[in-house]
């Protein structure tokens, strides 16, 4: 079995949090029950992926607006399940090679960019829910 590079691995997050978007209104319509964020509801302050489900309907239902409204990051998320999903398909195939190792210095920067992401999220998050 083959290992998953990064973005394959996050491509398959995406369509799994499309699909549980998807499904997602349908079960709280049917239940009454939501789904609040546990930091914000403990002490008052979002967290980083604050407004993903949100965002993750709304984008769903084609309201790229209000998906960036709720957080930004699920835009980013959508681009890169949509431009992983067919070369992951290429790749079961066989039609592509399997992808390339990453080296110790690419990881690294990928981990600092991720977590530059998350606090640019938080930040997003505080200022839009009026928190100072």
């Amino acid at each position: 079995m083959r290992e998953f590079s990064v973005p394959e691995r996050l491509g398959v997050f995406g369509l799994g949090v499309a699909v549980a978007a998807a499904a997602w209104p349908y079960l709280t319509d049917a239940t009454g029950l939501g789904l609040p964020c546990p930091s914000r509801v403990l002490t008052g302050v979002p967290c980083p992926g604050c407004g993903l489900t949100t965002a993750a309907v709304a984008l769903v239902r084609g309201d790229l607006a209000g998906a960036a409204a709720a957080n930004p990051v699920i835009v980013g998320l959508a681009v890169l399940t949509v431009v992983v999903l067919p070369l992951l398909a290429l790749r079961t195939l066989g039609a592509l090679p399997p992808p390339v190792r990453w080296s110790d210095r690419t990881r690294r920067r990928t981990e600092w960019a991720a977590a530059l992401l998350a606090c640019a999220s938080w930040l997003f998050q505080v200022h839009r829910l009026g928190i100072t």
